[in-house]
């Protein structure tokens, strides 16, 4: 583990930027005192269209209007029940 100070990591960030994107844990400390650790950012996984095909049914009466207290309810308006 790399601990540096705030200088440090200003001048130097690139160079740990690079450290710990090659599995090295760098640490940040204000003073003697460590405050922060650099980590790197876990890629989001690839999208898969159709996933929850067959998975999630929607029957006909999600397409069918909304009672005036459901739109109440849905619009915010919830004092007038």
């Amino acid at each position: 583990m790399t601990t540096v100070t705030v200088h440090e990591a200003k001048t130097n960030l690139s160079r740990l930027i690079a450290a710990v994107l090659a599995g090295e844990e760098v640490v940040i400390a204000r003073g003697k005192v460590p405050a922060v650790k650099l980590v790197p950012i876990e890629p989001k996984p690839k999208r898969v269209p159709g996933l929850w095909k067959g998975k999630v049914e929607i029957g006909p009466e999600f397409f069918e209007p909304m009672s005036d207290d459901e739109l109440a309810q849905w619009e915010g308006r919830d004092d007038e029940f």
